[in-house]
């Protein structure tokens, strides 16, 4: 069980001026849990400058510090556990987070890009790629990955995949950025709407394709050019996502660029990509935090837990649960 930092130990660690080498990846702090019932004081700066995530629990003045708020200690034992497996991407994320916080779309996009591209060289995610068993075949991708219907201005986009559980590889990838496209040049589009064929709406990038990439900075070339949330964000006003089942990775990140969006009740959300060395990679650092805020995303990120509807509809990640 890790210890919570109180007030004289928090106010210890300043005065001494304990270097931010000790903090980290690699060292005894790879993150800092505050009790935040008992810290106060004017430490926000030098907490925020810290190159690892920092928890709070309780309640207090220190709390907009913090990358992640819980009201006690349930639930944060497996964030803890998740931080320690993948030190580098924990960190790698809550930085961005914080950094990306005031940044328009478009720029926390670049940022989020930058830092994807980097982990992807990183130890982490290329310690899970060589040890990634082998995976069964997937079904054969349909010849229309993606369905487009146009009636009376009216954009119907329909990821259709499901025998894949409507993964994001590549095919339906620039599909999704050829029709957004068109959206964007056509100003008779007043409205898109998107969702997902089968059982769920998607479980994300297809895995089989990571650590496709030659070099980081090719990567963050690619991803300039050809994803489909560069296109989301200049549509937003005009997108309105339905979510069916599961919403996955680049399926949550997506779905949250929408001004509008609708969900099942059986519908859930979740971002794993913390068990790849990863962080999310598809504009979700972007869209979720300028719908539920910084810190539920970060808990989102490094806890992996499933967000169902109704918290979903309580945080504001959607805006309607149909039926």
């Amino acid at each position: 069980m890790i210890d919570l930092v109180d007030n004289n130990r928090l106010q210890k660690l300043i005065s001494s001026r304990t270097p931010r080498e000790k903090f980290g990846p690699g060292t005894d702090w790879p993150v800092v849990v505050l009790d935040l019932d008992s810290c106060d004081g004017p430490h926000q700066i030098w907490l925020n400058d810290l190159p690892c995530p920092v928890l709070g629990i309780g309640n207090g003045s220190l709390a907009e510090a913090c990358d992640i708020v819980l009201p006690d200690r349930n639930g944060l034992d497996p964030i803890v556990t998740n931080i320690k497996k993948t030190p580098i991407a924990s960190m790698i994320l809550v930085q961005h987070l914080r950094a990306s916080e005031g940044l328009s779309h478009t720029n926390a996009l670049i940022a989020e890009s930058f830092a994807y591209a980097t982990l992807q060289k990183g130890p982490e995610f290329l310690a899970w790629l060589q040890n990634y068993p082998e995976q069964p075949k997937a079904a054969p991708i349909p010849q229309n990955p993606l369905v487009i219907d146009i009636d009376d201005g009216h954009l119907r986009l329909t990821l259709n995949d499901p025998d894949n559980l409507n993964a994001i590889g590549v095919p339906m990838r620039d599909a999704l950025c050829e029709a957004l496209d068109l959206a964007l040049m056509d100003g008779n589009i007043s409205r898109i709407t998107l969702q997902g064929a089968g059982r769920c709406f998607s479980t994300g990038g297809e895995v089989g394709e990571f650590g496709g990439i030659s070099d980081p900075a090719t990567a963050h070339w690619v991803r300039s050019l050809r994803l489909p949330a560069w296109r989301l964000a200049r549509l937003r006003d005009r997108l309105h996502v339905h979510v069916d089942g599961a919403s996955i990775g680049a399926g949550a990140e997506m779905a949250a660029f929408a001004t509008f969006v609708t969900a099942t009740e059986k519908s859930w959300f979740q971002l794993p990509e913390l068990k790849y060395g990863l962080i999310p990679g598809a504009g979700g650092t972007a869209s979720l935090p300028r719908r539920i805020g910084r810190q539920r995303t970060a808990y989102m990120a490094l806890s992996m837990q499933r967000i169902d509807a109704q918290t979903a509809l309580e945080w504001g990640l959607i805006d309607e649960i149909l039926s």
